[in-house]
């Protein structure tokens, strides 16, 4: 696995200097929503926030690691459930996002936080609950959250999303927004560049390592996965992935390793790097469209290894 000789890529430097100062004052809201795209440091910060927080009311010294660990009495986090598995989805593997639209949040969770709230504070004058991905609370659960929200407490409540628009106005209207800014590929470029063991870098053979960082949406914690996944990409797979593909046989053979040795994330990533891939060698905007489609159709279920054999053959017959 490859390591970075910092972790300070997922902090937001204006973030941080607010919360210091709202810590520092003790003006707490009852509730705040950390907005931004995936992998911008979020729940990174939102934990970091609350451990200072915590640190103000209580000389313990396991502050840090209470919270790490999810024992602290006075915290409590809330993750979506996965139908898949029956468990949380962050449990699961924090590299391995779930399948699209199979996770919730539900009422019965939200109805814990309440009877959270009710009980006495042990360590602290207050009591935290992180919420993370906020926008998969199902309608129930967030009116349910509404209701909670209106009769502030000792909480404080923290939600994480991606997707702000998905939140009820009235949530959004009852917290404090706090948004996060995706980085310029520059600062991604040269952050990575600097803090990544050169070693890693080599991973690069094949590929255009500002392909990774194009294909992260300024996002530092996409540019990390996407560095992961390309590093357990076999030799196999990596060396037939140059446009343009011109062999039908080696078309299904190179669909065959994708779907057999990629599980679906691993796929969605590799599509997006294809397209900064691909893009950058033909500025062929037809090509692109043939892959977000390909995506589409992968995130909608459809048997992968067919999905790759009919969108790589397409492009093979109509963008050569």
């Amino acid at each position: 696995m490859c390591k970075l000789k910092t972790n300070n890529f997922l902090i937001n430097l204006e973030v941080n200097k607010y919360l210091e100062s709202i810590i520092q004052n003790k003006l707490f809201a009852n509730g705040y929503i950390f907005s931004g795209a995936e992998g911008v440091g979020k729940k990174e910060t939102a934990l970091n926030f609350i451990k200072q927080i915590f640190k103000q009311y209580s000389s313990n010294g396991n502050v840090e690691e209470k919270i790490n660990n999810k024992n602290h009495p006075d915290f409590l986090m809330i993750e979506p459930i996965s139908f898949l598995k029956g468990k949380t989805a962050k449990s699961l593997d924090s590299q391995k996002p779930t399948i699209k639209n199979m996770d919730i949040i539900k009422i019965e969770q939200i109805r814990n936080v309440k009877t959270f709230l009710n009980q006495k504070s042990i360590e602290s004058e207050k009591k935290i609950v992180l919420i993370d991905d906020a926008h998969l609370l199902n309608e129930a659960a967030s009116n349910c959250l509404l209701k909670t929200l209106e009769e502030p407490r000792n909480g404080i409540f923290i939600l994480l999303t991606s997707k702000l628009n998905l939140l009820l106005d009235t949530i959004i209207s009852r917290c404090q927004l706090i948004r996060f800014k995706s980085f310029s590929s520059e600062k991604l470029n040269y952050f990575f560049q600097k803090n990544l063991d050169p070693s890693v870098l080599d991973i690069t053979k094949n590929l255009n390592f500002q392909d990774l960082v194009n294909s992260a949406n300024g996002s530092p914690g996409n540019l990390f996965k996407n560095i992961e996944i390309w590093k357990d990409l076999s030799d196999e797979i990596t060396s037939k992935l140059n446009f343009p593909l011109k062999d039908d046989l080696e078309i299904l053979k190179i669909c065959k390793l994708i779907s057999e040795q990629l599980e679906i994330y691993q796929q969605i990533y590799l599509i997006n790097l294809l397209q900064q891939m691909w893009w950058r060698k033909t500025r062929n905007i037809n090509l692109v469209k043939k892959l977000e489609k390909l995506k589409l159709h992968i995130n909608n279920h459809i048997q992968p290894r067919l999905a790759w054999e009919v969108t790589l053959l397409k492009i093979a017959i109509e963008d050569l």
